[in-house]
């Protein structure tokens, strides 16, 4: 058997059709057909008040931090066990990211010491659903209510993912989701907003078109259009949007799909964990994840440095995952930490992703095969 691939990107069988379909109709800009059908979906699927696809994630996290009204100074509460963008997005308004721990069961943000990092120049808390695992968002809305903060949720990873019922991402005055090749639902690259407090609706658009109320003036409710707010071109072209709503009619399926070879590892490792040579992922009950990732955590650094080998020499391409934005240089610059971070610390070089893709087949024998080798 070949290399195996940690990620392979999934198609459909109706992406390059719906592109075609895209320049048939004269459209390959953003905002059409395509990328309608993609908003209604996001709408009618989570629940938001307006969804708004955008060329990435960082996209969308940045269009929050403009609507979220971060000026320099300002700080926002996140995890440091995150991807680079969560804390860039405000950074680049002069915002200062505040990081605290991570849960050791579920490697999300610890809401118990969210409200012991508040302080006067307090702005907002940026959760981060960690594998598209549901950060106990009930605990999160009430510190933000109680404390007059916006919740911006970082759902990149949690696309069909939810919390008590409810869509990740939807739940948090705002929300931005993730389309990147290495998700679940792909586009190459690609993201979304989502806007859930209907206040930001209107100035999200017009963010997103560069500044300009080009979204009224289309829908005949303004008779021309021009500059009213700053902005920037956050929004995907048309191909993206084609290629995307390939993947959504089959959101269901590829879910089902990944969910099928999440269950299957998980059976597979219960031995070891028994054995006390790994810990699996631990889910919570009132939780509903989408299988966007399986890790495993090991005993220490070297151990996983020592497995990774081992596994790579056999053709399995598993890989660790963040290096904590609290020890990067730029974190150290541009951010601060609120506590201890032991168990992001801790956590951080144990941590193992491997190989889950659709259609791995028998290259998922070879994985779970190579790793009980490895830690036998």
């Amino acid at each position: 058997m070949n290399n195996i691939p940690f990620n392979k990107p999934h198609m459909t069988g109706r992406e390059l059709w719906h592109i075609a379909q895209a320049h048939t109709n004269g459209h390959l800009a953003g905002d059409g057909m395509f990328t309608k059908k993609c908003h209604a979906w996001l709408e009618a699927r989570t629940g938001t008040r307006k969804a708004l696809l955008t060329h990435s994630c960082t996209a969308a996290l940045e269009m929050a931090a403009i609507l979220a009204d971060i000026q320099p100074g300002d700080e926002i509460i996140m995890p440091s066990y995150t991807f680079v963008s969560t804390a860039n997005a405000f950074v680049l308004r002069g915002g200062i990211p505040v990081f605290v721990d991570i849960r050791p069961d579920t490697l999300n943000i610890d809401e118990t010491k969210i409200e012991a990092a508040i302080t006067p120049r307090t702005k907002a808390i940026a959760p981060v659903h960690y594998a598209g695992e549901a950060c106990e968002m009930d605990v999160i809305m009430g510190i933000a209510k109680r404390h007059n903060l916006l919740v911006i949720e970082d759902a990149a990873q949690a696309v069909m993912s939810t919390y008590k019922g409810k869509a990740l991402g939807a739940i948090g005055h705002l929300g931005a989701y993730s389309f990147h090749e290495t998700k679940n639902i792909i586009s190459g690259e690609g993201g979304a907003l989502l806007v859930n407090d209907e206040r930001f609706a209107e100035r999200a658009e017009i963010i997103r078109e560069k500044g300009t109320n080009r979204s009224q003036f289309f829908r005949g409710q303004v008779d021309k259009y021009t500059w009213v707010d700053i902005g920037s071109s956050y929004l995907p072209g048309e191909v993206i949007a084609a290629f995307l709503w390939a993947q959504m009619e089959e959101a269901e399926s590829i879910t089902q799909k990944r969910l099928d070879i999440w269950q299957k590892y998980h059976q597979a490792f219960s031995s070891l964990e028994d054995a006390g040579k790994l810990r699996r992922p631990i889910i919570p009950e009132h939780c509903q994840h989408n299988a966007h990732m399986y890790y495993v955590l090991l005993e220490s650094v070297e151990k996983r440095t020592e497995v990774i080998a081992q596994l790579k020499a056999q053709g399995v391409n598993a890989v660790f995952h963040y290096v904590p934005l609290h020890s990067a240089p730029a974190g150290k610059k541009y951010a601060r930490t609120s506590g201890t971070m032991q168990y992001t610390d801790a956590l951080s070089e144990r941590l193992l992703r491997l190989p889950l893709w659709v259609g791995m087949g028998d290259a998922q024998d070879k994985v779970i095969a190579e790793l009980h080798n490895a830690l036998g």
